[in-house]
């Protein structure tokens, strides 16, 4: 079953990423953010492209401060991958889609 990117914030964080059953591509970007537009037809495909075994959602990082210090998150575009409540990967900055699959797979 495909689907789309999931639009949340702090207040939806723990039941949409941390309480998940499936793993969760956590997305944080920033309208201000050019490289954030950039990759963003790349997480919108792998939400299509990976539905089935993952949910991908979208923070905007100053709509969503605690995940952002949660989660660590240092500079935008930022992913973590969850699997159990845990971050099992983290990438920083631009990554284009070849990169962003390898880099995807390596954690699922």
């Amino acid at each position: 079953m495909s689907q789309s990117v999931i639009t949340i914030q702090d207040p939806e964080f723990e039941a949409e990423v941390l309480n998940s059953e499936t793993p969760v591509l956590a997305y944080f970007w920033a309208s201000w953010c050019g490289p954030c537009r950039l990759i963003s037809p790349a997480i919108e495909s792998v939400a299509l492209t990976y539905g089935d075994r993952l949910k991908v959602v979208k923070l905007e990082v100053d709509a969503s401060p605690n995940s952002v210090k949660m989660c660590q998150v240092e500079g935008v575009p930022a992913l973590r991958l969850f699997k159990d409540k845990q971050i099992v990967q983290s990438h920083e900055g631009a990554i284009i889609k070849p990169k962003l699959i390898d880099w995807l797979e390596a954690g699922l």
